[in-house]
């Protein structure tokens, strides 16, 4: 069973995915935002169906620092109705307060350039967040 991690953003998609036992998560590519939210679904539709076993998606949810569900986060949910009505598959959302500023910083001390950075933040956020995730259920 495979769990398929979004990290939605105003620009860009960051897409992450479990192992087949659903224990690592590992960074898959980034889906760049077009003007047409079909064509970004039909690309995430593609990853989907080539991770044949994905059985859950989970969402990033960009909580405030109070818990409170804001502005970024208020969109994200607009995403997941979205998703919900596309998708077969189980659809859950994480609190991934802190994530990208997190991996951000952990990117910075591997001495990544800030365009290299730019590369590849968005699916390292979603991995680290599959991460948590993962660790979560395990617990």
């Amino acid at each position: 069973m495979r769990i398929l991690a979004i990290d939605y953003g105003s620009r860009r998609i960051g897409i992450a995915v479990s192992d087949s036992l659903g224990m690592i998560a590992q960074a898959v590519t980034v889906i760049h935002r077009s003007d047409d939210l079909d064509q970004d679904l039909s690309k995430l539709a593609e990853i989907i169906q080539q991770y044949e076993s994905v059985e859950e998606i989970v969402v990033g949810l960009p909580k405030t620092m109070s818990g409170e569900i804001g502005i970024s986060a208020q969109k994200v949910l607009e995403f997941v109705e979205i998703l919900k009505a596309k998708f077969t598959q189980k659809i859950t959302t994480w609190d991934e307060r802190l994530t990208t500023a997190g991996v951000e910083k952990v990117l910075i001390e591997a001495g990544l350039s800030r365009q290299k950075r730019k590369k590849v933040i968005d699916k390292s956020a979603a991995t680290y967040m599959l991460q948590g995730y993962l660790d979560s259920k395990r617990s």
